[in-house]
């Protein structure tokens, strides 16, 4: 059984946190309580980042996250309409949190990502999971549509793969997930979850927070961008701008010198 928080928070001395959802006895299925933790959590995290530099989320126990817990969906049921629409925001909200944390932020995922389980794993920005999880966009056989977390799903999958699984419901596996874009590591076993975390994590902590804080940015912007002039003069600025920063002439400087950049360590 978990304890009564349904989100924990655990961050390292080497400025690594951990976000776990903690609900295993509703596999971590989130309800209300949950998405404004989550929430509350990564706003924490967004303005922390000095002490923080990689985001680690996962779920208690032995499932990421089922979706939305089905008392709090047959709760909503009984909703007016704008206590639907806060309801709706409030989750909307949260994922746009994680999506807009700074830092590097993994999903680790195994068991089963359902629902707005898989929108938590597209908004982070690497997903490792386990090789027999279970992945389904299953809202249209409730009635309902994934529409808070279609962004962040149609901007990792693509439209088409969207549309496919949003109206069939089909459930995936992780290496289908992989090949979609959903998920960028496999591993055989939970217990390789950690093993390739780090290995994530290592790469992470060899960069500058700033730049990567900066690149998570740059993606966003470019994506779907017409390749004109005026995004290539934007794109020259913000290159100029790196070279001239703290992060810049600290990592040209390591580079000639043949040494570590000081947030290498």
């Amino acid at each position: 059984m978990s304890d009564e928080n349904p989100v924990l928070l655990d961050v390292t001395p080497g400025e690594l946190a951990v976000v776990t959802i903690n609900r295993p006895e509703k596999k971590n299925a989130f309800d209300r309580v949950t998405i404004n933790a989550l929430s509350d959590t990564f706003d924490l995290l967004a303005k922390n980042t000095d002490e923080v530099r990689i985001v680690m989320l996962r779920g208690a126990g032995d499932t990421f996250c089922a979706g939305g817990d089905l008392g709090w969906m047959k709760d909503a049921a009984g909703y007016t309409h704008e206590q639907n629409i806060e309801d709706a925001e409030a989750l909307a909200g949260m994922l746009y949190k994680l999506f807009h944390l700074p830092q590097l932020t993994i999903a680790l995922i195994q068991g089963a990502a359902m629902g707005g389980g898989s929108g938590l794993v597209a908004a982070c920005d690497v997903a490792i999971a386990v090789k027999n999880t279970k992945f389904s966009f299953s809202e249209v056989k409730l009635g309902l549509t994934p529409a808070t977390i279609s962004p962040f799903v149609v901007r990792a999958i693509g439209p088409k793969w969207a549309k496919a699984l949003f109206t069939t419901a089909e459930g995936f596996d992780a290496q289908f997930a992989h090949m979609i874009g959903l998920v960028q590591y496999v591993v055989d076993k939970p217990e390789e979850l950690d093993d390739m975390a780090e290995y994530v994590a290592r790469l992470g902590f060899a960069a500058a927070p700033g730049a990567i804080a900066d690149a998570k940015e740059l993606v966003d912007d470019v994506a779907g961008h017409r390749i004109d002039q005026g995004l290539m003069h934007d794109l020259a600025k913000r290159i100029a701008h790196r070279r001239a920063s703290e992060e810049g002439q600290e990592g040209l400087t390591a580079f000639l010198e043949k040494r570590k950049p000081g947030w290498a360590g």
